[in-house]
């Protein structure tokens, strides 16, 4: 802000150097030399600090501030001559940046257009013409420069916005990703280990025990594997793959499982997000329930997880799963519903329309839910 003080000292020298000079040398009297001092003083003080009432004043504040700006300005003029008609600039030119196009047109339009006509009815229309002119042509210049310094600003603060946007973006996106990967991992993991601890405690099984430990080692290896893809952005998600997952996974749970043998029957483009609604759901039966059995169902466009598990008393309560479910079937028009079945168990659907799956970029969210997942 010192710059702008330093560069409006040198503007208002053009104006302040032959008007001081006439206050001082002229034959005036003192009355009029005293009005004059204060009309230039204020006058200047105004010029100078209008960058401290543009930006985050209210506008009847800016306006308030602009016009008496011009009146003080109109004041030196009469006093020193409608000859030097070019010291009305500097109220213009505030008036060009401070407000509004149609605020500048009815104020410095208006002002410049009636001084005109009075001038050209007195005959003085020719004497003054040049400088008119000029301020004018200053004022309109001024104007675009006004504009132009507020779409840059626009622009800044837009591409802040973008910016903090991406970054919750990402931030959403990388907690859904590790929240779905490590959710299954380490409760995997943690049924393998502790079918592990039983083999051991048992009885003398020890190959089976070193197995266990093995895929347990195996699946954690995996699953760091798939948090460094997924910081890198570059981890895909098959559904096949999470088909074989929530077999070894219920398998070692001894949970009963009828799951189908392939996956060919579901619309490629929507194979991805079913893997997530998959690893989901069996997730939570591993977690949350007591299923002696579950039921996997695919069609061509929707996909059924069932158990016979002891839904909750209190209901389903929405969670990071559900989120990301609905986050992700959004992407394809999807919905996603979970809930306890009438005849006892639990189930989640997740269904999206046919134009959908035959459409693989994103289309306008719309996810339904009847229930949730932890």
């Amino acid at each position: 802000m010192w710059r702008w003080y330093l560069i409006s000292v040198a503007f208002l020298l053009p104006l302040l150097t032959p008007a001081v000079d006439e206050v001082f040398s002229g034959g005036h009297a003192m009355w009029w030399k005293t009005l004059a001092v204060v009309l230039l003083a204020a006058y200047s003080v105004c010029y100078v600090a209008f960058p401290l009432v543009l930006p985050r004043t209210r506008f009847d504040t800016r306006l308030g501030f602009c016009v008496l700006m011009l009146a003080i300005g109109w004041g030196v003029l009469a006093m020193f001559g409608f000859a030097s008609l070019y010291g009305l600039i500097y109220a213009t030119a505030v008036i060009a940046f401070a407000l509004p196009p149609a605020w500048v047109v009815v104020l410095d339009g208006g002002s410049l257009g009636l001084f005109a006509v009075v001038e050209l009815l007195l005959g003085n229309f020719g004497r003054i013409q040049g400088n008119l002119t000029t301020v004018a042509a200053v004022t309109g210049a001024l104007f675009f420069m006004g504009r132009l310094v507020r779409a840059m600003r626009a622009l800044r603060q837009a591409n802040e916005e973008i910016a903090t946007l991406a970054v919750a973006g990402e931030r959403e996106r990388m907690a859904r990703d590790l929240h779905d990967i490590l959710g299954h991992s380490l409760t995997t993991i943690t049924v393998k280990a502790g079918l592990a601890r039983r083999v051991l405690e048992s009885s003398a099984d020890k190959d089976r025990a070193i197995l266990e430990i093995r895929e347990v080692e195996g699946l954690s290896r995996s699953a760091l594997s798939d948090v460094r893809a997924t910081v890198s952005e570059y981890r895909e998600v098959s559904l096949s793959a999470e088909l074989v997952g929530a077999r070894a996974a219920l398998r070692a749970a001894e949970i009963d499982f009828d799951l189908p043998q392939a996956v060919d029957n579901v619309h490629p483009s929507l194979q991805p997000t079913f893997g997530y609604v998959l690893r989901e759901a069996v997730t939570n039966v591993l977690r949350h329930s007591s299923a002696h059995r579950v039921k996997v169902r695919f069609g061509d466009t929707w996909l059924e997880i069932e158990d016979d598990g002891e839904s909750s008393s209190g209901g389903v309560v929405s969670g990071n799963g559900l989120r990301g479910l609905n986050e992700r079937l959004a992407l394809v028009s999807g919905t996603v519903k979970a809930g306890p079945r009438p005849g006892g168990g639990f189930l989640v659907r997740a269904e999206a329309p046919v134009e959908a799956a035959a459409r693989p970029e994103p289309v306008t969210a719309r996810a339904e839910v009847a229930g949730g997942l932890a």
